[in-house]
């Protein structure tokens, strides 16, 4: 799955393992995050790490949800889970990756 580009102006914290914010796995790089959404280190900047398209992931019998054992990431208007090293969002009915 690849992401946009787009770039975070203006980020003057530098993330890393003692920076205070919750480190999410993503793919092959980590995510942080700040303010309500991920960042991503990149080239020397901070990048929204937000999904180019819709993804489904498919056949996912686990309903997440508070106290479903899943790590929960507030993430814009919805609230992400890390599960088996990515991020599960609720969408009409079943689950896409972030």
């Amino acid at each position: 799955m690849q992401t946009a580009h787009a770039q975070h102006t203006e980020h003057q914290h530098v993330h890393g393992p003692d920076c205070g914010h919750v480190a999410v796995p993503h793919g092959d790089h980590v995510d942080y995050v700040h303010d309500g959404h991920l960042h991503r280190e990149h080239a020397g900047h901070y990048d929204e790490c937000e999904p180019r398209d819709h993804h489904e992931h498919g056949s996912h019998e686990h309903v997440h949800g508070e106290g479903c054992g899943h790590v929960a990431v507030p993430h814009g208007d919805h609230v992400d889970y890390i599960h088996d090293g990515h991020r599960h969002a609720p969408h009409d009915g079943h689950y896409d990756e972030h």
